[in-house]
């Protein structure tokens, strides 16, 4: 078919021998890229309508590649189109180097649009169906880490064919591969960080040591998992600052995930008391407390004496909430209710040298707290 094309094409640069051959192949050249839009215009737009209200995922996917698949056609006009065309030697030669790397880069934009909008539609299957928190955040992580690693892949793969293309770039490829030895070594080297960074992503999409929204603790800094790109990792911390961190210091470093298998928090209360005091009463009043709480759920809750002190005892209560957030409030408020009701019903319970701090003596604190 292509070749009918061409022999037609010659056909009327014979008629139109009186005119510059520049002319001509401009002409060629600029009526076949106009033929291309109009044939894409005309095909897109019946695809649309068809798939309209019958395939919804189609008719996304053609909407996202539209530019795409009209400037593929473009160039696919001008290939056919070119060899026909009355131009000089060096200038055809230039066009088709062009319309190559064209090409190549097309292939490219288009698989990796390809891959994001393929996991956009494997999402989707997550945000509606009420699944599990937990299930949601593998998916999610998975999803997106593997996206960007061979996206990344795919970038590369890409550019690396472009410049191919080109002779002395061709060249000195081959004669860097066949050196190898220090110009190998050097480049390992300066690679090594991107392709660390590279396959941390990849182990960490398999095995899933941290999910996007994981509350994790990195040496002395406490947040969440706020986005996971393809060579570093952004913890949102408690005050809103970003912690940057490089993927793989997930893989070779120790750290702790506070949500692994579940988002689940216990959290814990400390309050010094005197020897005195009714714990049976204090506990009674906690787990009132807590019982009566919307943050609490259901699971875990308990009050010990963890430690005898020389002047006080120490209590621990401990009590489960969903999140880490509701675990931090329900510890406030069980904290707060708990010194309202010793003030109020127990002040003999105070440790003594609260209860002396009148008289000018140091006082002790009140009380401790901790999320575990």
């Amino acid at each position: 078919m292509f070749e009918d094309i061409r022999n037609s094409l010659t056909a009327w640069r014979d008629y139109l021998a009186w005119v510059p051959d520049p002319l001509v192949g401009a002409a060629m050249l600029m009526l076949a890229a106009l033929l291309a839009l109009a044939v894409h215009r005309t095909i897109i737009r019946l695809l649309l309508r068809l798939a309209h209200d019958r395939h919804p995922h189609l008719h996304a996917f053609l909407a996202g590649t539209m530019s795409l698949t009209r400037l593929a056609l473009v160039v696919l006009a001008l290939f056919i189109v070119l060899p026909a065309a009355p131009l000089d030697l060096n200038v055809e030669s230039a066009l088709a180097r062009i319309l190559l790397v064209a090409a190549i880069v097309l292939l490219g934009s288009a698989a990796v649009t390809v891959v994001d909008m393929t996991a956009d539609l494997y999402l989707t299957r997550f945000k509606h169906d009420g699944a599990d928190d937990l299930v949601v955040r593998k998916h999610l992580t998975q999803v997106r880490v593997l996206t960007r690693a061979v996206n990344t892949m795919l970038i590369i793969a890409t550019v690396g064919a472009a410049l191919m293309t080109f002779e002395t770039v061709r060249l000195y490829g081959v004669s860097l591969f066949a050196s190898a030895g220090v110009a190998g070594l050097v480049a390992g080297l300066a690679a090594r960080p991107l392709l660390s960074n590279l396959f941390a992503g990849i182990q960490i999409a398999m095995t899933q040591p941290i999910r996007i929204d994981d509350s994790v603790q990195i040496e002395n800094d406490v947040g969440r998992v706020e986005e996971i790109t393809s060579t570093y990792v952004v913890i949102r911390l408690w005050d809103l600052r970003r912690l940057i961190v490089p993927l793989a210091y997930f893989i070779e470093k120790p750290f702790q995930n506070w949500t692994r298998e579940s988002t689940s928090r216990i959290g814990s209360v400390s309050l010094h008391v005197d020897y005195t005091a009714p714990v049976e009463r204090i506990r009674a009043k906690a787990a009132e407390i807590v019982r009566a709480s919307a943050l609490w759920d259901g699971q875990e809750l308990k009050l010990q004496v963890t430690e005898a002190r020389e002047s006080t005892l120490e209590l621990r209560a401990i009590a489960s909430a969903r999140t880490s957030g509701d675990a931090y409030d329900l510890c406030c408020e069980l904290r707060e209710k708990l010194v309202a009701f010793l003030q109020s019903e127990i002040p003999s319970a105070l440790p003594r040298a609260r209860r002396q701090a009148v008289s000018g003596l140091p006082s002790e604190p009140a009380g401790t707290d901790r999320v575990l």
